[in-house]
């Protein structure tokens, strides 16, 4: 609000015109933090209703803007009408006592034709019903605009003319729902125009009418269209009630039926991962059993291609034997190196063997295919190197022969070749005797590793017998508890299936239900309908009864007239006769005063006699009771007296 104070002071300052002081003083009052900005009684120059003008287009922040009894001129409300069109959150708007005219009227028609925020609007003390036209723009605004709702018409001199304006606005009106048209001057002809309007107009649910002129019949009717158009409003916002709150079972019952089939799901989905998990479990067994048959495999492979190598190995040295055994005597001492060459790759060869016969004892069926390869090679090696010192032995006898026939000069090279080659033959044949006790200890050391592999063997063809049993065991364990869980889950869907049967049988009720009461909703609609035309055909036949007894009150108002002015003549006489009558009633007073007087003197007379009266009572009593004494003296002193006292 102090942010729209120092606009409001800014723009005055722009056009070289002083703010005035009470409109600060009123923006910067704490009442505007609550929503509202009161300038009533305040006398608002035109300047300051163009700075307001241009100030309120937009938002304003404040919701009701009081501007009564500020004295605006045609052009200052125009100015603030102006901006107020398209303001978005002034929601009350008081014009009261500002005698709006022509330009004000048709600056409210526009107002109501373009604003879309102001829900309730007071013109009071305006006197527009003066101004035909300007009213006649007003009433074609109102009857654009479907976002009033309250409306304060109360002394703005509506005649008939303007009401019927009205009428015809509150047609075609869809929001208004109060109107308040006390204190103008609508008559008869107005009051019938706004009820006939009501026939059409269902949201309008209060209508003052006080001080109008209009008939009691009229202010009736009007009341029972109001009453009217109220029952219907329950009525509908009843049905309305209803069907939302059918909507509501309708989505709650939805709700509830996904939520159980949700559930279901959930439960399923949980017990498929188990059985997923436990296949899992069961593949991932099988993935290590395959493993290790393929590691195991591997092994085999490994050991048939390092028997291969050995084979290859042993066929090499047979074609290098056999290339030595056809070399010339010339490259004898060449072959003999080359012999024990091949005698340590040889040890070499079998040593590795060993070695490897040691590594693969877990494979028994490849061991003795090595063990009868090696015995085979070092049989062949055997014969091989018999057949080589066969041959060059035979050579060189062959080779001594020639050289001796030859030449004799050979004769000591000769000598020392024989030395050497017996010398070579000696340290050959030391060297198979050493390689056959390698050979009987490796067969010895094979026939251990045969005996401790076939129980190795036998330890593991148990144990993997025990294994697969218990493989097997726990397999027959799991798809049982597999074929559980699945004759479970058949159960539970089976279950699922009969709830969703369920929940579908009761989602169809609740749409039947949701039809029929629908259809029971439409039925009441016809018979509001059927109610409305009867309310209607009554209406005009109590339209018509009233014309009627309009007509025959107009010939009993005149007879009454006629009765009232012949009252009017007694009334005269009888003033006449009460100023006899109370000229008499005083002189009546008076004379009752003086008899009055008169009858206290005789009544004091009369007392004072009536105690003459007793005294000369007790006086004669007291005259009697002495006579009579007397007398009884007297008679009872004479003779007489005796006689009788004696009788």
């Amino acid at each position: 609000m102090e942010q729209f104070g120092r606009e409001y002071a800014r723009l005055c300052a722009a056009v070289g015109a002083a703010p005035q002081e009470a409109v600060l003083r009123r923006l910067r009052e704490p009442n505007g933090a609550r929503g509202r900005l009161d300038l009533a009684a305040q006398s608002l120059s035109l300047q300051t209703c163009s700075a307001l003008g241009r100030l309120l287009p937009g938002a304003a922040p404040f919701a009701a803007l009081a501007l009564g009894d500020c004295g605006l001129s045609e052009e200052g409300v125009r100015l603030l009408l102006h901006g107020l069109c398209s303001n978005t959150t002034v929601k009350s708007l008081d014009l009261k006592g500002n005698n709006l005219r022509t330009m004000g009227a048709e600056a409210l028609g526009k107002l109501l034709r373009e604003n879309k925020s102001i829900r309730s609007l007071t013109l009071e003390w305006n006197s527009l019903g003066m101004w035909e036209e300007g009213f006649s723009f007003f009433c074609q605004g109102l009857r654009a605009n479907n976002f009033l709702r309250r409306l304060d018409l109360r002394n703005n001199q509506i005649n008939h003319q303007g009401a019927e304006e009205l009428a015809m606005a509150l047609t075609q009106n869809t929001s208004l729902q109060e109107l308040d048209l006390r204190w103008n001057n609508i008559g008869l002809l107005g009051g019938r125009a706004l009820l006939n309007c009501l026939h059409s107009n269902k949201t309008l649910k209060r209508l003052e009418l006080a001080g109008n002129n209009v008939p009691g019949d009229i202010l009736k009717a009007v009341e029972q269209a109001l009453n009217h158009n109220q029952d219907r409003e329950a009525i509908l916002s009843e049905a309305q009630n209803q069907m939302n709150i059918l909507s509501k079972e309708v989505l709650s019952l939805k709700d509830e039926k996904n939520k159980q089939v949700s559930r279901c799901w959930r439960m399923s989905v949980a017990r498929i991962s188990q059985l997923q998990d436990a296949l899992d479990e069961q593949y991932s067994i099988m993935n290590s059993l395959k493993t290790k048959l393929q590691m195991t495999e591997a092994a085999l492979a490994l050991s048939e291609q390092k028997v291969h190598n050995l084979g290859e190995l042993l066929n090499a040295m047979k074609q290098e034997q056999n290339c030595v055994a056809e070399c010339h005597f010339r490259e004898l001492q060449q072959q003999k190196q080359e012999g024990a060459d091949r005698e340590g790759r040889l040890l070499h060869d079998l040593s590795a063997a060993s070695e490897k016969n040691l590594l693969l004892r877990n494979q028994v069926d490849e061991l003795e295919r090595k063990c009868k390869v090696q015995q085979d090679q070092l049989f062949q090696v055997k014969q091989d190197l018999t057949n080589t010192t066969a041959e060059l032995k035979l050579r060189a006898v062959e080779a001594e022969g020639e050289w001796r026939s030859r030449n004799s000069l050979w004769t000591p090279v000769v000598d020392r070749m024989t030395q050497h080659m017996e010398a070579s033959e000696r340290s050959m044949h030391n060297r198979i005797q050493r390689l056959e006790a390698i050979r009987i200890s490796l067969e010895e050391e094979l026939s251990q590793v045969k005996a401790a592999a076939l129980t190795e063997r036998g330890q593991a063809e148990e144990e993997l017998i025990k294994v697969r049993s218990q493989a097997r065991l726990e397999e027959q364990q799991r798809l049982e508890h597999l074929k559980e869980k699945l004759r479970l889950m058949t159960e539970s869907r089976d279950e699922a299936q009969n709830c969703c049967l369920k929940q579908k049988e009761m989602v169809a009720e609740a749409q039947a239900k949701a039809k029929q009461l629908s259809l029971y909703a439409d039925g009441l609609r016809r018979r509001l309908d059927e109610l409305q035309q009867d309310l209607d055909s009554k209406e005009e036949e109590k339209v018509t009864e009233l014309n009627k007894v309009k007509v025959e009150l107009q010939e009993q108002i005149g007879h009454l007239e006629a009765e009232r002015a012949a009252q009017d003549g007694l009334r005269e006489k009888i003033a006449a006769l009460e100023r006899q009558l109370k000229a008499l009633s005083s002189n009546h007073r008076e004379a009752l005063l003086d008899k009055e007087g008169e009858i206290s003197l005789l009544l004091e007379k009369l007392r004072m006699k009536e105690a003459e009266i007793s005294r000369v009572r007790e006086e004669e009593v007291q005259r009697a009771s002495f006579l009579q004494n007397a007398i009884m003296a007297y008679v009872q002193g004479s003779p007489l007296g005796t006689h009788s006292s004696r009788k």
